[in-house]
């Protein structure tokens, strides 16, 4: 059986930005065995609830567009960019199907963020510009930062040898402040200490955010790699509950 991961539009507004962030996602889902599935943020609802009842998993990717404050009961601040409503809804819907039917969810930079924003928490709207850390430095860069991951961690057990630390790639304003319900942060930036990954371990279900881009660095990162694949292993095991099964025949 084919397995099949759901995964947005990166934005609504900007083609460009899709046309040049989507292939990576792609290649690397396809590099682990998987097909995706792309949702295009002006369909429907009844058909993105179509294309949703033929995928195993759910991949949230980047988006040069900012978390609406106002989703977590903030105000917006001047640095806060804008924000693309079109893809906040195919992203509820997402995240809705994937908790309802505990299928795997990856989720990405902005795709962390909303995660974390779904789940109850709220984000910091703009990282200090005087920093140790730069979390911005360009996408050519691969080598951005350290990070320390949680020790028995999900994330920590996919990383090359169980290593503790690894360097990222990092490109993002906005971060998390406090963390969403039954997230835990498996890894923060080392000297700053902003949540640089999240997860779920206590469902039964593989939900995974990470603050970087691993699909950028799918070929030079064995973490990268692990990342992906341990989400398409966990989309290729992933069965409906009979009681899904018998409200879809009804």
């Amino acid at each position: 059986m084919p397995i099949r991961i759901a995964i947005p539009e990166p934005t609504s507004r900007d083609p460009e930005y899709n046309t040049r962030s989507l292939p990576p996602y792609i290649a690397a889902l396809q590099a682990c065995g998987a097909i995706p599935t792309l949702v295009p943020l002006h369909e429907r609802q009844d058909r993105v609830a179509q294309l949703l009842a033929g995928t195993q998993g759910v991949l949230l990717p980047g988006s040069r567009f900012d978390v609406d404050p106002e989703r977590y009961g903030d105000s917006r601040i001047p640095e806060c960019g804008p924000s693309d409503p079109e893809r906040a809804a195919v992203d509820e819907l997402l995240l809705q199907d994937a908790f309802n039917l505990h299928k795997p969810i990856l989720a990405i930079c902005h795709g962390m963020q909303t995660l974390n924003v779904w789940l109850n928490g709220t984000l910091i709207q703009h990282l200090p510009a005087v920093s140790s850390v730069d979390h911005a430095p360009g996408r050519d860069v691969i080598d951005a930062h350290l990070i320390q991951i949680e020790e028995g961690s999900m994330l920590q057990l996919l990383n090359d040898k169980g290593e503790a630390t690894d360097f990222v790639n990092s490109s993002h304003h906005q971060a998390i402040a406090r963390l969403g319900d039954r997230l835990t942060a498996s890894a923060v930036s080392g000297e700053d200490g902003v949540i640089e990954a999240v997860e779920i371990d206590a469902l039964g279900q593989f939900v995974l955010g990470v603050q970087w881009h691993p699909e950028r660095t799918f070929a030079a990162k064995p973490l990268s790699r692990a990342i992906f694949k341990s989400f398409v292993d966990a989309a290729s095991r992933w069965q409906p509950a009979p009681s899904t099964v018998a409200e879809a025949a009804r």
